[in-house]
């Protein structure tokens, strides 16, 4: 599934590429399609409630999925970026011992859930508009809503049953770092870091037994994209 979003995302910014090589001057508006490479620097409280062993965590795994975003130029200088994902499939692995009793638990992929996480950034970009290379900074807000939220069968095997899982969407601080390479007035491509504050609160519901473990998680994206400017 990542090798075909990467390639999704590659031929999208080879056509937006054809589309403005014979283009005339670049507006103040532009649109990107590229890929983003997620690595979750997550701390997670152990997870707590009846029946739960000590020591019991949680690992979120690292993912790629589509990168598309409009940036709006308000001066040779400034800009503001709303920048969004395609939903991506998460997986989430058990961390603690090898097993809970004869069921395996360290290691294992015990639930999976999509999310949905706008970004909203204020953006400073370095150098003259005549300049080709140019790198900017950026700071702003995330807004991130959990949905599709699963218990695999690994997780409802460790949990004693069938499991309802359910993380509340969060507000944070985000910022980003990028360079920028004009190569004609309208087609640009890109490179940056992006870092994002995520907080939520997993709560496993299995029969009435309800655990929770309060998360913290950064997301690390790198980003690798092509615009279009009009």
């Amino acid at each position: 599934m990542q090798k075909k979003i990467v390639t999704l995302a590659v031929s999208a910014a080879l056509a937006l590429a054809a589309s403005g090589a014979y283009a005339a001057d670049a507006g103040p508006n532009d649109v990107r399609v590229g890929a983003y490479f997620v690595h979750f620097d997550a701390q997670a409280g152990d997870i707590s409630g009846p029946y739960t062993p000590p020591g019991l965590n949680v690992h979120v795994d690292s993912i790629v999925t589509l990168y598309l975003a409009y940036v709006r130029s308000f001066s040779e200088h400034f800009q503001a970026e709303f920048a969004v994902g395609y939903p991506p499939l998460t997986k989430t692995e058990g961390r603690g011992p090898a097993t809970l009793g004869s069921v395996p638990y360290n290691g294992q992929v015990i639930s999976t859930a999509r999310w949905l996480s706008p970004t909203l950034l204020l953006e400073y970009v370095f150098g003259s508009a005549s300049s080709r290379l140019r790198p900017y900074v950026g700071v702003g807000v995330n807004y991130t809503k959990f949905f599709a939220r699963q218990s695999t069968a690994a997780g409802n095997a460790a949990s004693g049953g069938p499991t309802s899982i359910s993380l509340p969407a969060s507000v944070g601080p985000a910022a980003t770092v990028g360079l920028s390479y004009e190569i004609t007035d309208r087609w640009h491509v890109y490179a940056s870091y992006s870092v994002a504050q995520v907080n939520t609160k997993l709560k496993a519901n299995t029969a009435g037994i309800v655990r929770t473990s309060e998360v913290h998680f950064w997301p690390n994206a790198v980003v690798l994209s092509a615009g279009y400017s009009f």
